[in-house]
């Protein structure tokens, strides 16, 4: 019944795991899920109410700009040069999504013919290769191991697979090992993939998710960066707007138009009543993004604090709100806190096979949830 292309997807992990959290309701578990990456906190009063007032103009009611409408972009290129420093067109140089995911998702079938390789990280966001697949290209993984910081090292990458690369992802602020991108990385990887002729989007939707006075860069503020990339980014997570679907990509005007001719074909673009919303959040106060990091990082410290006190050896993630936890097994652990304490983890193997020996572990629930998880670990043999 179904085409190839779906019987080369991976397993998704994560629905068997819901599948063990339903059955453990049924039973009457309190679950507490720390799985998921999706904000608890409500999107900001302003935002709302700005998607309000746009959604009764009937004005807003029709098809929008398949790239966005003006003053949209116009938002987007003002905040990067705000936050970062880069002069962006806002014509050509912007492109409304429906989240980051919708470009991710979509990149590859712009560039990539049936055998061509995509640079994927490994563990790293699971869209990263199933839209590899469905473009019908292949995927090399690139290691993110602890003794490389979670960095890939370009130099391995076999010049077998160099010669058919076409594109490649990276993630920093990362998921999902929370990872950042160290000092001369993005440097590294622009002069790499010029010399390859590959190119690079960049996954930086966690940015403004930062603690202990971190600042995440783009990976466009290199030289030469928008000469062979583009840059995906979110409302998402920085204005808890998971739900509204409203991103962005912007770079390199080539690869835009490429990915924008494939969006033309299959969506319609956003809602103009949330870009305006979006508008909204970009050009308003930022309090509420410094107030979110701060109820993050108060929910990073307790957990932390409550896991080294378990015995575990863990870091104190700098961006993200993710917490990389090493253990033996991801799958026997995530099953043993689940069946035996009513705890959702997000297995590391489910984010490729380089995540095996990790759980992930979501502070996206309030620190009295988590310090009941701390609690009932108390109780378990790990």
């Amino acid at each position: 019944m179904y085409a190839s292309r779906m019987r080369n997807l991976p397993p998704y992990l994560f629905a068997r795991i819901d599948e063990m959290k339903a059955k453990q309701q049924t039973k009457g578990v309190d679950i507490i899920d720390l799985g998921v990456g999706d904000p608890d906190l409500p999107t900001p009063d302003h935002i709302v109410a700005s998607l309000c007032k746009a959604a009764k103009n009937p004005n807003n009611h029709h098809y929008p700009s398949y790239a966005g409408m003006p003053e949209y972009r116009s938002a987007v290129a003002d905040w990067y040069k705000n936050r970062f420093g880069v002069s962006l067109d806002a014509e050509k140089e912007v492109l409304a999504l429906m989240g980051s995911k919708d470009g991710i998702a979509h990149i590859a079938e712009a560039f990539v013919n049936p055998g061509d390789t995509v640079l994927v990280p490994s563990p790293g966001y699971p869209v990263y290769q199933t839209g590899t697949l469905f473009a019908e290209g292949r995927v090399h993984e690139m290691p993110l191991i602890q003794e490389n910081n979670f960095v890939p090292v370009l130099d391995e990458v076999p010049k077998k697979v160099l010669k058919s690369a076409k594109l490649m992802f990276i993630n920093y602020p990362n998921n999902p090992t929370a990872a950042i991108a160290p000092n001369g990385f993005y440097r590294e990887v622009v002069d790499f993939a010029k010399e390859h002729n590959i190119i690079v989007v960049s996954d930086n939707a966690y940015s403004e998710i930062a603690y202990d006075g971190y600042r995440a860069p783009s990976f466009l503020e290199t030289k030469g960066a928008m000469e062979i990339g583009i840059e995906m980014h979110s409302l998402s997570k920085t204005y808890n707007m998971t739900g509204w679907r409203i991103g962005m990509a912007v770079g390199n005007t080539e690869i835009l138009t490429g990915l924008g001719r494939v969006k033309t074909n299959v969506d319609s673009g956003v809602f103009n009543a949330v870009q305006f919303a979006a508008i909204t959040a970009l050009r308003g106060s930022q309090d509420c993004v410094k107030n979110a990091c701060n109820i993050y990082q108060e929910r990073r410290n307790v957990l932390i604090t409550g896991l080294r006190e378990l015995g575990f050896s863990v870091q104190a993630p700098k961006a993200t709100f993710y917490v990389w936890l090493p253990v033996n097994n991801c799958m026997t652990f995530v099953a043993k806190l689940l069946n035996e304490a009513g705890i959702v983890a997000a297995p590391g193997v489910g984010f490729g096979k380089h995540g095996e020996g990790y759980v992930r572990f979501a502070i996206t629930r309030p620190v009295e949830r988590i310090k009941e998880a701390i609690t009932r670990m108390r109780g378990l043999d790990l």
